[in-house]
């Protein structure tokens, strides 16, 4: 059985958690609050397995529980803020969700927990482990992009981004908000790391998530055109040649 504690000090925000663990299946050990509360619990009690960690507590940021009390439980940080990412990641952190939490997201954090027990089981467990496991991870599809905005990160969920488009040698990410954001790598580079049964690229210009398409129109020489949700500053046509796949895409 695993042992959850959760360090939140706000207390919707932590009931929330709870029974949101409580659905998979989960039972939190205890609900701490602060910076200071935390420290002594955890100098008085046994270390949890798994802690949900928020950052900014009432009393300070929770990094300053690492610089009192050596852990070896893995840590998924909870936060309404995305400027810490990396700063969290240094850490024995498996993961960083942004509030209000996904259902969805935090199920992916706890399987990526239960997969690093299974190889903690078959091997000794060290930083380096860590970081083969994230690398494991980073193989798979994207769950979400960091994008530098100034002198901060910013964290896009991928089930925010209705396409993906480039425009003078740069790629974008178009948000369902309406926002754009700059993305590093080329449009094919960024593709490939992306669930194919969620986005496809329907040409060489744009990839689109299933999810934001509201229309599909015949269009000119056996093409197919187009409508998102939200982006409407361009008409996005599926190439004769992809029409196809395309077609099977959707099926």
């Amino acid at each position: 059985m695993i042992t959850i504690v959760i360090i939140e000090d706000e207390k919707p925000a932590s009931r929330r958690l709870e029974r949101m663990l409580n659905r998979k299946g989960l039972t939190v050990q205890e609900k701490l609050t602060g910076v200071s509360e935390s420290i002594k619990w955890l100098r008085q009690n046994q270390e949890p397995d798994l802690i949900f960690l928020d950052i900014q507590l009432a009393d300070g940021l929770s990094f300053e529980i690492f610089n009192k009390v050596k852990l070896e439980s893995a840590i998924i940080f909870t936060t309404a803020y995305d400027e810490y990412a990396i700063k969290a990641f240094k850490l024995n952190s498996i993961d960083y969700l942004l509030k209000p939490i996904d259902e969805d997201e935090l199920s992916d954090a706890i399987r990526k927990y239960q997969k690093l027990q299974i190889k903690k089981q078959s091997q000794s467990l060290d930083f380096n482990s860590i970081k083969e496991l994230f690398k494991e991870e980073a193989s798979s599809y994207k769950t979400r992009f960091t994008v530098q905005i100034g002198q901060h990160l910013k964290l896009i969920r991928i089930k925010d981004i209705e396409c993906f488009y480039s425009e003078d040698r740069a790629t974008y990410a178009f948000l369902n908000s309406g926002k754009v954001y700059l993305l590093e790598g080329s449009l094919e580079s960024v593709f490939m790391q992306l669930d194919p049964k969620v986005f496809f690229k329907v040409n060489r210009k744009f990839a689109i998530n299933l999810s934001a398409i509201t229309d599909i129109i015949s269009y000119t020489t056996s093409r197919l055109q187009i409508k998102l949700a939200n982006y409407k500053q361009e008409d996005i046509i599926v190439s004769r040649e992809k029409v196809k796949e395309f077609k099977s895409w959707l099926a």
